[in-house]
């Protein structure tokens, strides 16, 4: 069999000899792997065919964060297996596969997720044993034909060795599955570690390159029909729609309408929509207009706060006192992502399959089963075309699973670009009050964060396991909160804040809000004692070297000009999700608009996986958070963002894109999570280069130069 890279990305098929998953799997275990007939089953994450080809099961979603490529290059490296004969296909939906870092995130514990950079940090030491289990069972087979010692013997580029002698794992791929797995093999060391770190290609890059990689909606199946929907606002129902004006359309086949949504399924998609907009649909249910900032000014004036977080005694040391203060705003925010609202439904008798991108894939089974009265649900996540975390909701399913059951035949819901928009669960959005009290040369002696902030989470957590999930006074977690410094009295308390809108999970949240507040109001303190903004930083950072070594990497990386009046530089560095990043960002006003003319940014996000993914990832977190920071926040009606064409929206172009620059720090440490990090940089280091060259101080975001 011919094997390339087109080919090798759909795993599995005829030809696979072993299977193996963790070392210490119970002997009697089945693989819950889809085999087909002749394979054989040890355990649940490697499969190796007898042509060679090496298949990694993987638990985590692909949102456009390398996670096929990133968690198959661990099993490739430890297994010693060539890289042009790896594939990648989606683990199946058991408890097997659930993310062991879900519950210390506050997700429910035994759930598989896809959230919080947490996917290399879960699953790189069980894919390593994994693989380590694999690669002595193939040398045993080898030894078993050689009659050599193992300790002779090692694989590299798909191939035993023993000497000038050689096996393929194809050849021994049968015998190595009749072997019983070591209980503790040995991992590799770090000297024997051949494609840890290195730029490899990414498995999924030439199908997305190339557009033969499907998403939810190139989902096809014979006889499908297409849907379109419109949805009530929050606490809103189904008024009235001109159903006539819906029937007259040619193509039309069924007409489904509920408290909630009204929705057209048609023979194809354009149709589907073009009905659903004559028929002009009316909603109850609009909720208060009041601006959210006007809702966490009011909630942090009077509202009852809860310490969340305390060190010394911040209150006894500003007592008789004038801390410096500030107040910082971040706005709700829509996710901008490309990929609608979508899901296909389809019954069989009585199963009932579901396609959906999804990031949470064991609750949106959960949402399926709900909706599908009783039917066997099988349900196929398919790789995210957003990756901000819209996709942990499943929303769409129940309207899906009800038109399929409706019309008796397969059908694809999408929803419309602005019905999307209307209906994102955005982030929560906050307001903190910071204040600081300065201590003899330079060092701050206490500090506190006063925040008032809407929880996301919690609705997530209910939308997803469809009942009330335990609210916390605030955010769940205020992860970020407090300040990498060496600050001896700290107190960081929050008040929970009811919105007139639905919020969600949001990709960076809260660090990203929370770096905004700390690393712009340091910068405050700096400039108000008259020390250099990096200088400041690091006479607070004995206890964290690792932070410290990143802004001095980008200080030196960007020739740090020190952000002093008529510079155009500003620096901040944070620590997420297990990482640390420094970033000096250069920017200025132009046209009462923010323009970021460079950034460099220094990681350390311990040992590294993929050189070029984990660059990819900071780059992609930069520009996404500039969106973020340089779109307008959304205008409100009836408890939801308006929607607005990406056009209209302000998001930056090809040519509004700085210059990057990404260094990646050697390290020893477990990895770090990537995919948020870039994310809670990017403002406050764009913030305080404004500052430095205009003396504006920009203390909201997005970014408004003509209101600060």
């Amino acid at each position: 069999m011919k094997l390339d890279r087109r080919t090798m990305l759909v795993g599995g098929g005829a030809g696979v000899g072993l299977i193996v998953a963790f070392a210490l799997w119970p002997r009697h275990a089945r693989s819950d792997l889809v085999l087909h007939p002749g394979e054989q089953a040890l355990n649940n994450y490697i499969k190796i065919a007898s042509d060679g080809r090496v298949t990694v099961a993987v638990p985590q979603t692909e949102t456009g964060q390398g996670i096929w490529s990133a968690l198959p290059q661990i099993v490739a490296d430890e297994l010693g297996a060539a890289w042009e004969t790896v594939a990648v296909e989606p683990a199946p939906l058991t408890e097997a596969y659930a993310n062991p870092l879900a519950a210390e995130e506050g997700w429910p514990k035994g759930m598989r997720v896809t959230a919080a950079s947490t996917s290399v940090r879960a699953f790189e030491q069980p894919l390593r044993e994994a693989a380590a289990t694999a690669r002595e069972m193939l040398i045993g087979a080898a030894t078993d034909r050689w009659n050599v010692d193992p300790g002779d013997c090692d694989t590299a580029d798909g191939l035993v060795i023993n000497g000038v002698r050689t096996f393929t794992f194809g050849e021994l791929a049968e015998e190595a599955a009749d072997r019983s797995p070591p209980r503790n093999p040995a991992l590799r060391p770090a000297a024997k570690r051949r494609l840890i770190g290195q730029p490899l290609q990414r498995l999924d890059g030439p199908g997305k390159a190339s557009g033969k990689l499907r998403f939810a909606g190139d989902v096809r199946l014979p006889g499908m029909l297409f849907a379109s929907a419109r949805r009530a606002p929050p606490g809103g129902k189904l008024r009235r729609y001109a159903r006539d004006a819906i029937t007259s359309v040619p193509g039309v086949r069924h007409i489904a309408a509920r408290d909630g949504w009204v929705a057209v399924v048609a023979d194809n998609w354009w149709t589907a929509e073009s009905a659903l907009k004559t028929a002009n649909p009316v909603f109850s249910g609009a909720r208060s207009a009041v601006h959210p900032k006007a809702i966490f000014d009011e909630a942090i004036a009077t509202g009852s706060a809860q310490q969340w977080f305390s060190r010394g005694d911040y209150d006894g040391v500003t007592r008789g006192s004038r801390p410096l203060a500030a107040t910082y705003y971040v706005a709700p925010s829509q996710h901008l992502g490309l990929e609608p609202l979508t899901a296909t439904a389809r019954f069989r008798g009585g199963e009932l399959d579901v396609w959906v991108p999804t990031q949470a894939p064991d609750a949106a089974r959960a949402s399926a089963d709900r909706a599908g009265g009783g039917a066997r649900v099988n349900l196929y996540p398919m790789p995210v075309g957003e990756p901000a975390g819209r996709a942990l909701e499943a929303d769409a399913i129940p309207i899906a699973v009800a038109l399929a059951r409706a019309t008796n035949a397969p059908v694809q819901l999408s929803l419309s670009q602005s019905a999307s928009q209307n209906h994102d669960h955005v982030s929560g959005g906050a307001l903190a009050r910071m204040t600081a009290l300065p201590g003899t040369g330079g060092i701050t002696a206490a500090w506190k964060t006063h925040v008032a902030c809407a929880d996301g989470f919690g609705p997530a957590m209910a939308a997803l396991s469809g009942a009330d999930a335990p609210r916390k006074p605030a955010w769940t977690g205020l992860d970020g909160s407090v300040p990498p410094y060496g600050i001896p009295n700290v107190s960081i308390e929050s008040v929970a804040t009811e919105v007139p809108f639905e919020a969600g999970y949001m990709r960076g949240s809260p660090q990203r809000e929370f770096a905004f507040f700390t690393e712009s109001f340091i910068d405050e303190l700096a400039h108000a004692a008259g020390i250099e903004p990096l200088a400041f930083r690091m006479a607070l950072l004995g206890q964290n070297g690792r932070l410290a070594r990143c802004l001095q990497g980008a200080a030196r990386l960007a020739q740090w000009d020190g952000g002093g009046p008529g510079s155009t530089m500003g620096i901040a560095g944070v620590s997420a999700f297990g990482s640390h990043i420094g970033l000096v960002a250069t920017a200025s006003i132009a046209n009462q608009k923010v323009k970021v003319h460079r950034l460099v940014a220094a990681v350390d996000c311990g040992r590294v996986i993929n050189s070029s993914i984990a660059a990819q990832q900071i780059e992609s977190g930069l520009i996404w958070a500039l969106a973020q920071a340089t779109a307008p926040e959304p205008e409100w009606v009836a408890g939801m963002p308006r929607a607005r064409t990406f056009g209209a929206i302000g998001l930056p172009r090809l040519g509004d894109v700085p210059e990057i620059t990404v260094e990646l720090i050697p390290s020893s440490d477990p990895p770090g999570g990537l995919s948020g990090l870039g994310t809670t940089v990017l403002a406050p280091a764009v913030a305080n280069a404004v500052h430095a060259g205009s003396g504006k101080r920009m203390r909201s975001l997005p970014f408004d130069p003509m209101s600060a």
